[in-house]
């Protein structure tokens, strides 16, 4: 047995109480590369030569210095900042071909998105639905570090875009109201600003705070408001409604009522055109989906030719006089001048800034997650942190250009991939035919139909329920409960109250759970494995075969202990030493009596705080004050130091630091021998 006070402290011997991860005694001296199996073959006699060298010769570390040169260091450090500087000195005709193909698809998809998304969710000119795929294309091709995420105008946020703008106008006095143009394009410039701070505080590690159920009910809520949203438009139903006192701030369970008892209202050519739209175009994603191995067809333009078709049709049969809503003439001076909006009045900052954040966190959690996932795919690396950057800069840039929010999208990089995408040139493709199309294909737009855009808007948010049915299966397969309740209650809150309301539910449980999650530390009672003298094991691992040591507690700590996590340790800890078990209910009577000896397995705490410390020291002195020796087992470097800073090291004293939890029962039993216990 070994205690700490009898190895001596120099930078060889530092490292002694870090090994020995077991918790026995029968260890024998192995050889430094052999393993637990290994032991059971070991002889009697010196150790055989294969077992003290293994045949796998170390790995050779490459260590390119970092130029000392101040120009040098610059165009290193460029390369990483500005990963265009990266690929695009090595870019070649063969990346060419596939990139764009890969731009050109996705051209034929975005245009007419962006501009279904601008007039028919955001309520602001088509044409701003253009600028936000263009200059978001272009900064991220340049300052992103995914090679097939599509950056681009989202339902989900542009619905919550216009939403917002719904809100501001309903109930405002006459002679106040804000402009919807000028509250998109601020709230655009605040997303960026909010996402490049994210990334430029290093926050990339937030992507992991929204938990898959709160993201799938959020944007399934979501899907399900777009669609009755553009139910009306399909129908044909929108100056009925508008008499039926529907506005864009009415809740989605007002338009359903409506659509129930107003559909037998519906206009027929509209109807009509909808329903081939919608037909067609489920048809051909149902189609590439079930011929995912023919290229050809995953590069049809179905949307593109939806558009041709009806803009051709319509101009020819003069539909726009028989009911058909039109996009009509599009607005356009070529390229705006980059300027920051005018600000609204200051009761109506707070709105427009909340609403901001949450638009940035939905849009990079999303957007991180795609980024990562064909990273992975393509075996390349990307820095949450860096995306975060580079989209912050691309929705800053739409905000000033008049755009509106603009991330990734999963089914829109999925056809960017299969396409043939292979580097950022392809979004780039994608912001310079949308600059074409702003400044020559306008006019061609005239006859497009709007029931057309709000079929395309339709089909899009499909693809958001695509997942759900997947995602329930899974959660009723293992009984994830808690996920079903967090998912129907965003869904609910989204659906039945408002977007906001749903969006600042699915925000505020993610952080709550999370905070939950980490303020509990993690600690657990070990006992003695029957059978044995020296083997230990939590008892919540197996309670039949492990069992409590009487007037002994062993504390386990399984993590580092920090501000945040150490709050609850006293009641934890004192719940354990009355249960052993934190699932006991605490009504309950104490399962244990008072030990005279505690002993803390701290070899899974790697670091340790100020405060953690402080209510460290705190336990030991209460501790000591009830006359219970405390023991410290596996101390690791940085929490050493702490310890004798703090003075927490003199008061357990150095005679009560061990290697094993074995060398510190053995005192325990020396000890109790000493006081005339008798030890069974």
């Amino acid at each position: 047995m070994t205690s700490y006070s009898e190895i001596p402290h120099s930078k060889s011997t530092q490292s002694l109480h870090l090994d020995d991860s077991d918790d026995s005694d029968d260890e024998r001296l192995l050889p430094p590369n052999a393993t637990e199996s290994q032991a059971l073959l070991i002889p009697e006699d010196p150790i055989p030569r294969y077992m003290t060298a293994s045949p796998i010769p170390s790995a050779r570390i490459y260590t390119n210095a970092a130029p000392k040169d101040k120009w040098p260091l610059f165009k290193l450090r460029s390369k990483y900042y500005l990963p265009i500087l990266q690929w695009l000195p090595l870019y070649n005709s063969q990346l060419l071909l596939g990139d764009l193909i890969a731009g050109l698809t996705l051209s034929c998809l975005m245009i007419p998105q962006g501009l279904s998304y601008a007039t028919a969710l955001c309520k602001i000119d088509a044409v701003h639905g253009l600028y936000a795929i263009a200059f978001p294309a272009i900064t991220y091709a340049c300052l992103g570090m995914s090679r097939q995420m599509s950056v681009g105008p989202e339902a989900t946020l542009s619905l919550l875009i216009g939403s917002s703008i719904a809100q501001q106008q309903h109930g405002q006095p006459e002679d106040y109201q804000i402009d919807p143009l000028a509250w998109a394009c601020l709230m655009t410039l605040f997303v960026g600003v909010f996402t490049f701070l994210l990334g430029l505080f290093r926050l990339g590690f937030l992507d992991s705070l929204m938990s898959r159920a709160l993201l799938r009910g959020f944007i399934t809520g979501v899907a399900l408001v777009v669609m009755l949203q553009q139910s009306i438009i399909l129908f044909g139903l929108v100056k009925i409604s508008e008499l039926a006192g529907i506005t864009e701030a009415s809740s989605s369970i007002d338009r359903l009522y409506f659509l129930i008892f107003h559909l037998h209202e519906s206009h027929p050519l509209t109807t009509k055109i909808s329903a081939i739209s919608v037909l067609f175009l489920l048809t051909m994603r149902v189609t590439k989906s079930k011929l995912a191995r023919y290229k050809w067809i995953q590069l049809f333009p179905e949307v593109l030719l939806v558009v041709v078709i009806s803009i051709l049709l319509t101009s020819y049969y003069r539909w726009d006089l028989k009911g058909l809503g039109i996009l009509g003439d599009i607005q356009s001076n070529g390229i705006p001048w980059p300027s920051i909006p005018v600000f609204p009045a200051r009761k109506h900052m707070k709105d427009l800034l909340v609403t901001s954040a949450m638009i940035a966190v939905i849009g990079f959690v999303e957007s991180v997650v795609i980024a990562k996932t064909y990273s992975t795919r393509h075996n390349y690396s990307v820095s949450a942190n860096r995306e975060l950057v580079a989209l912050g800069l691309a929705n800053i840039a739409s905000g000033l250009f008049q755009g509106i929010p603009a991330y990734g999208s999963v089914a829109r990089s999925k056809i960017n991939d299969r396409a043939g995408a292979r580097t950022q040139m392809a979004e780039m493709i994608v912001g310079i035919f949308a600059l074409f199309a702003i400044f020559f294909l306008l006019p061609t737009f005239y006859y497009l139909p709007k029931p057309v855009l709000s079929s395309i808007i339709f089909v899009a948010v499909l693809s958001l329920l695509s997942e759900l049915p997947e995602d329930l299966h899974f959660i009723f397969k293992i009984g994830a409960w808690k996920d079903l309740a967090l998912l129907s209650i965003t869904f609910l809150a989204t659906i039945i109250i408002s977007l906001e309301f749903g969006t600042m539910i699915a925000v505020s449980l993610s952080l709550i759970m999370t905070v939950k999650e980490t303020s509990y530390p993690r600690i657990s009672i070990m006992g003695r494995v029957k059978g044995t003298h020296n083997k230990f094991r939590p008892i919540q691992d197996d309670p039949k075969e492990v069992e409590h040591l009487e007037d002994v507690l062993i504390i386990k700590i399984e993590e580092p202990l920090y501000f945040a996590n150490t709050g609850q340790l006293k009641d934890r800890l004192r719940r354990l030493e009355q249960f052993g078990d934190m699932s006991v209910h605490p009504s309950e009577s104490p399962r244990l009596g008072e030990s005279s000896y505690a002993i803390f397995d701290v070899g899974n705490m790697p670091s340790i705080d100020a405060s953690a410390v402080q209510i460290l020291y705190e336990i030991v002195e209460a501790y000591h004050s009830r006359n219970v020796e405390v023991y410290f087992v596996r101390l690791r470097d940085q929490p050493m130091a702490l310890f004798e800073r703090s003075g927490l090291l003199p008061l357990v004293g150095k005679d009560h630091l061990y290697r094993k939890v074995s060398d510190a029962i053995e005192a325990v039993e020396k000890d109790m021998a000493k006081a005339g216990i008798i030890i069974q």
